[in-house]
């Protein structure tokens, strides 16, 4: 791709998965790669927890129960269906990236073996257009109910990546609303921001132009879709979770704003589909002429920002 042109084309996947199945859901995500690659795209983004799916049954089946049979099986069940990278469960996706050199910004539930191989996180997971994974930024704090299903990650995934003209960064779901967490991407020359989303333009309506009107950057909101025909007929408990719940569980809201906060596309709520914009990196220099928030309209002899980005584990091996 020329650094030197100012165009960026993007596409951003509002899908769902075939929920808590790991296989049909790669399938979903690599047509999606492919369609994107046809449309011209030198980006693709995917939602939070998309592969395989968001914990929806913890506020549904009275998930804080301890000790719960119903919450052991169906954590089990996550947790076989959960992604482990260094088995190449991603394997698929980084060949469809180098093949049609396309960068693919996807949400995960990681089970890494770095952390004993029995916990899960939340993670972006960033492929460069050479088909190599370049970071995995796992969720710094789950909300609410995803804390009982979901750990507290670490620093080593909030970086940036250069493509084209644009630096990437992105952050999952409400991490999104963290200060210290968005001025970490900032500083790094982040301006094109990807906010992934399970699904919902509540989540999506307000903050991706916040974002966009603090940062002068282009910010994509990607959110995922839950319908109730999205659950495999074989899920454990699936009557239970269903129950109550209605046709929609998350409605999408997937979005673009540009550096001065207006609407490039406003929020696709209920449908499934790949949306595609041209970016312009001209527009971001133009809004950073009277506000840089880490360059000329930031006091770094007044206020700094520490970030560790160790990985964090609870063994230190030493042979």
């Amino acid at each position: 791709m020329p650094s030197t042109s100012d165009s960026l084309t993007v596409g951003l996947a509002q899908i769902a998965p075939v929920w808590l199945n790991r296989e049909q859901t790669l399938l979903k995500i690599l047509q999606r790669v492919d369609e994107a690659a046809a449309a011209g795209c030198q980006l693709v983004a995917f939602g939070e927890a998309l592969l395989p799916g968001y914990p929806f049954w913890i506020e549904r089946t009275d998930g804080a129960r301890f000790n719960s049979p119903v919450q052991k099986e169906l954590h089990a069940h996550y947790l076989d269906q959960a992604v482990q990278i260094d088995a190449g469960h991603l394997g698929a996706v980084c060949q469809a990236a180098g093949h049609h050199q396309i960068a693919v910004v996807l949400g995960i539930i990681e089970r890494p073996s770095d952390r004993g191989g029995h916990s899960l996180y939340a993670s972006l997971v960033y492929v460069a257009t050479n088909g190599v994974i370049q970071s995995v930024h796992r969720k710094l704090m789950p909300t609410h109910e995803e804390r009982l299903a979901w750990s507290p990650g670490d620093g080593h995934g909030l970086r940036v990546h250069s493509l084209g003209r644009f630096t990437v960064g992105g952050l999952n779901c409400w991490e999104n609303w963290m200060p210290l967490a968005r001025a970490a991407l900032y500083g790094q020359g982040e301006d094109l921001h990807i906010a992934i989303w399970p699904g919902g333009v509540h989540n999506t309506q307000e903050i991706t132009r916040f974002i966009a009107v603090e940062s002068r950057s282009y910010v994509l909101s990607v959110s995922g879709l839950m319908r109730a025909g999205d659950f495999p007929q074989e899920t454990p408990h699936l009557a239970a979770i269903l129950a109550g719940g209605g046709e929609r569980f998350a409605n999408g809201g997937s979005c673009i704003a540009g550096p001065d906060g207006a609407w490039v596309v406003p929020p696709v709520i209920d449908e499934e589909r790949l949306i595609v914009a041209v970016l312009d990196h001209c527009r971001v220099r133009e809004e950073r002429q009277n506000f840089d928030p880490a360059g000329h309209y930031s006091r770094p002899d007044v206020m700094q920002l520490q970030v560790n980005r160790q990985r964090q584990s609870t063994v230190n091996l030493v042979d």
